[in-house]
């Protein structure tokens, strides 16, 4: 193994440079990306209609309620046929409603991504629009259509902008563990899913995962959620060498959990600038979090474990060929993310990553990468392979797998 120098002066230095990099690159490329924003999206139509709306003759309650526990009361108030009702009436609300029964926010994101599906057939023949633009519209209207299968559950979606979306994989309602994959950098509508290089997109991280668990823990009933919910970096400038599009993405991501149905167990599985994301929202996650795993980490907005305040275990790992360890490990003027999670320093439980292959490559099947994710998210923690140097890694741990 070769040697290097670690001394606190070659350490800054290099820090301070990482940084010059970063500054440089965005005089040259700009602060921000620019995009083509509606004055009101699809979404904030729906919400703004369902606030006039009625059922019954009665007020709807407020879309936004924090708790979801009074929009839940509502929707089990209702009859089946009022609550298809107002799935029909106002279907990009009801779909991405925190509260809502699962099921029936499904179904109004099949019925809002088929409304979608027309937006973009129109724009694919629209002359006002270049041959480029053309061809985006196509390829946004050719992933509405594979979303909207009736095989597939769609628990979040909003086309605007890059778009978001969120996919369950295994029954919500009567899963004995949930698991949420928080993906990172580059992650919208059309980078949900991939053919190529498939298990680096939240559809193949979260299938991946889901059939691990199976495989762990045959007994156990599991819920993997591929959460693309957030508006994530574009690529490696600004928005993610800070913290900006991880608090939107933490204050989304604690709504999720909030809303889960029941009170199983739920362990979130972090990557790359996701477990950003997963360290901003720490402190305000509930007990119900039982697991926050990070891999591929550039730090969790935080000096060590203890600082994120939270009763959920911490776990972090990183593939020895993960380019992400090059990345300065501090937090400077807003810029950086602080310390490395899988230094002996933060606190967190550090597992094996052997055969992930790099940055992208901690959901590949066979991996042991994968494999320590699987007994993570079964709760079956005595049986993680820890990494050599972590001898903390088991302490403390009863193994139980719900079953």
């Amino acid at each position: 193994m070769t040697s290097f120098d670690t001394s606190p002066q070659l350490n800054a230095s290099r820090a301070l440079l990482a940084l010059a990099v970063v500054f440089v690159m965005l005089a040259t490329t700009g602060w921000t990306a620019l995009r083509n924003q509606q004055n009101t999206t699809p979404l904030q139509s729906s919400l703004s209609s369902w606030e006039h709306g009625r059922i019954a003759g009665h007020r709807l309650p407020d879309p936004d309620d924090s708790t979801s526990a009074a929009l839940s009361r509502f929707f089990a108030s209702l009859t089946a046929q009022q609550r298809s009702t107002l799935a029909r009436r106002y279907p990009l609300a009801v779909g991405n409603m925190n509260g809502a029964p699962v099921e029936l926010r499904y179904r109004a994101n099949r019925i809002a991504l088929g409304q979608a599906r027309k937006v973009e057939l129109k724009r694919m023949h629209d002359s006002r629009l270049s041959a480029d633009g053309q061809r985006q519209a196509g390829h946004r209207m050719q992933r509405f259509e594979a979303l909207m299968t009736t095989k597939r559950k769609i628990l979040a979606f909003d086309p605007a902008g890059s778009g978001r979306v969120a996919e369950v994989f295994g029954n919500l309602d009567k899963a004995q563990r949930i698991s949420v994959v928080v993906p990172g950098v580059d992650t919208d509508l059309l980078t949900f899913q991939r053919t190529y290089r498939k298990y680096s997109a939240p559809v193949g991280m979260a299938k991946s995962l889901y059939a691990a668990e199976k495989a762990a823990s045959p007994s156990t009933r599991t819920a993997v959620i591929a959460w693309a919910d957030y508006t994530a970096p574009g690529g490696l400038g600004l928005d993610s060498a800070t913290a900006s599009r991880a608090e939107g993405g933490a204050v989304r991501l604690n709504a999720l959990v909030r809303a889960l149905p029941g009170s199983t167990p739920v362990s979130l599985f972090c990557h790359s600038y996701g477990s950003v994301v997963c360290g901003v929202a720490a402190h305000t996650l509930p007990e119900r979090v039982a697991d926050i795993a990070v891999a591929g980490s550039p730090g969790m907005r935080a000096t060590n474990a203890a600082q994120l305040h939270t009763s959920a275990q911490v776990w972090a790992m990183r593939d020895a060929d993960d380019w992400i360890q090059d990345v300065p490990y501090l937090e400077l003027g807003g810029l950086g993310h602080g310390a490395d999670p899988v230094s002996s320093a933060f606190g967190a439980r550090v597992l094996s990553a052997a055969d992930a292959k790099g940055h992208s490559g901690y959901f590949e099947p066979g991996t042991e990468s994968l494999l320590n994710f699987a007994e993570i998210g079964v709760g079956a923690y005595r049986s993680v392979h820890c990494a050599k140097d972590d001898e903390a890694c088991h302490a403390g741990l009863s193994g139980t797998v719900a079953g």
